[in-house]
Formats: structure tokens, sequence, C-alpha cells
């Protein structure tokens, strides 16, 4: 199955008052945050797309679901989350009100990969984590402190010698 990258909304509501809902498969493709990459899986998402046509424009709304998958943004190990994508998007040709103009529609034709991206960013979750407890990688060593028993994984420093008169006089 095929992922539509953009559609002619004339053709799905030609005219005031009209609707339609499409099933259609979606690639929202992958997202790089801190030079790591995150995939939705699987990698076309069954979506969908509910056109309906104003007086002045369109009502636009998107929706998907899927799995998140990358480097866990405290250990690095691989972590997985559920993830449901919902949008919204409104535009009116005729206005001059950017709030009422979709960047993803231009000359009639939405931009259905673009809009599908940005809502999956815009659907991340803040922490992605491997789970919930993760304790992170060491500071010193990056040993992963999920391994370790609390406590067990120290790294003693030498003492400050701004502080090294005082500890003769003991």
């Amino acid at each position: 199955m095929a992922a539509y990258t953009t559609i002619e909304l004339a053709r799905i509501a030609p005219s005031p008052g009209d609707g339609r809902r499409l099933e259609l498969a979606l690639d929202p493709g992958g997202v790089v945050l801190g030079g790591h990459t995150y995939e939705i899986s699987p990698p076309l998402v069954n979506g969908r797309l509910e056109v309906s046509r104003t007086a002045a424009g369109y009502a636009l709304r998107l929706a998907f679901a899927g799995e998140i998958a990358g480097p866990c943004m405290r250990c690095l190990a691989e972590a997985r989350a559920p993830l449901e994508v919902e949008s919204r998007e409104v535009d009116q040709p005729g206005t001059d009100d950017e709030e009422l103009r979709s960047p993803y529609v231009t000359e009639g034709e939405l931009d259905l990969g673009a809009w599908a991206h940005d809502a999956l960013v815009l659907a991340m979750p803040q922490r992605l984590l491997c789970r919930p407890d993760c304790a992170g990688l060491c500071a010193v060593c990056g040993k992963s402190l999920n391994d370790v028993e609390p406590g067990a994984h120290d790294h003693p420093r030498d003492p400050d010698p701004r502080w090294a008169k005082l500890r003769e006089l003991q």
C-alpha cells in the first residue's frame, strides 16, 4: 500500500457544506532529536483524514496511531512508547489572518506528508524512556546505572586542594 503525500482538496469536497472521511496510509517519517533518530512503527500507518468544505475554505482533521521507537533519552537503550496523533487545521485562502491559513495547503493541495510529520513531532512524549524508573548513565564513566544496585556505583574523588590546610589541623 502506497502512502499519500498530497491530496487535491477540491476533489474531496468541491462545494461548501461537502465533507468526506478518508482512510489512508501515511508515512510520517522519522524524527531527529539531539542527533538521534526516532521512528514510528509501522513505517506506514493507517490514518484518517476528514475534510469539510466551509464557505471560505476547509476544516481538516488528521488522526493516526503507532508506536514511537528510538534511544532512551536518559541511558540510550532501546525505548518504545504507544503514540496517538490527532491534529486539526483550518485553511481560508481569502483571509490575511495567519491563524486561518494552513501552512500545509498550497493552491488547494494538502501536503499530507508534511502535516503528518509535524503532527508526529508535536505528539511525541517529552521524554521517551526505556522504563519509567530509568536511572540514566553515570556522569563520570558512562556506565548504565540501570544495571547496578542503588549506591553500589561510586567514583571516589580526590579531596579539594583548597581545603588542604584545614585538613592538616585535624
